[in-house]
């Protein structure tokens, strides 16, 4: 497709948008450049942290709409996602941890469905990276603190398994573990933010060329592609929140595979 556009731009017609137009700096610190998608970044943190502070500000018993609003919010994360997974008494203490991934991931995404932002900042594969690294390190690190060494066993020697194929299953159950388990968590959510950006974008960008266009029946059809452009908007919107549930849930899981790898 790029290789047919770019001859058509040569010629007057449709320019693709190049890597060069994309995130300009707004400011630079030596290599160091602080683009759109850092300041979206630090937004996100600013905007869930003031909506939690100003939402729970008061406390009241009988809670206001904004309250009423935070607490269904922590409420959803906690019960749907830490107790349901986790369970048992111990599951309070990674609250913390599935609330902010939740919301921080959510409020990143959602960037993307917002006209003026127009920008999942995961859709950049970097920060998809940094979660997932950071989620892998935790429930490795919970594991080997419960079991200490044996843990490596726990992780790559399924029970059961007659001692013949164990030569076969260890190394497929190390690479699915620490290898292909991070890097999947990581670029499901890469790969979905930047695929329905791409799909509105493009779906924008050839609106505007029909559009442009002399030829009344190409007009015509930008009207179809608009249509088919709101309806894969807000396919992308419940894409969004659908992944940022789904990276949640997978920490969940991950963490209570690490903490019980003696009963699976």
């Amino acid at each position: 497709m790029i290789a047919l556009a770019l001859p058509a731009a040569e010629e007057g017609g449709f320019a693709p948008p190049g890597v060069g137009e994309h995130l300009p700096a707004i400011f630079s610190i030596g290599s160091f450049d602080f683009t759109k998608h850092s300041l979206l970044v630090l937004l996100s943190v600013v905007i869930i942290a003031f909506f939690f502070m100003f939402a729970i500000r008061k406390g009241s018993m009988v809670p206001g709409k904004l309250q009423f609003l935070g607490e269904t919010a922590y409420g959803f994360v906690r019960n749907s996602v830490a107790k349901d997974v986790l369970g048992g008494q111990d599951f309070i203490k990674y609250v913390p941890l599935l609330f902010s991934l939740f919301f921080f991931i959510l409020v990143n995404n959602i960037y993307g469905a917002i006209p003026i932002l127009q920008l999942p900042t995961f859709s950049h594969v970097g920060g998809a990276y940094v979660l997932a690294a950071l989620v892998w390190f935790i429930w490795i690190g919970l594991g080997f603190k419960k079991y200490g060494i044996r843990y490596l066993k726990l992780a790559t020697v399924p029970s059961g398994v007659p001692w013949y194929l164990l030569p076969m299953i260890i190394p497929i159950e190390i690479i699915s573990n620490f290898l292909v388990r991070p890097v999947t968590h990581s670029l499901r959510l890469f790969a979905t933010m930047l695929a329905g950006h791409l799909i509105v974008g493009v779906a924008g960008s050839g609106i505007e060329f029909l559009i442009a266009q002399e030829n009344i029946l190409l007009q015509g059809t930008s009207v179809l592609v608009l249509a088919g452009a709101v309806a894969m908007y807000f396919l992308e919107a419940l894409i969004m929140v659908l992944q940022a549930y789904i990276f949640v849930l997978l920490t969940a899981i991950y963490i209570e595979g690490a903490m019980n790898a003696d009963s699976h």
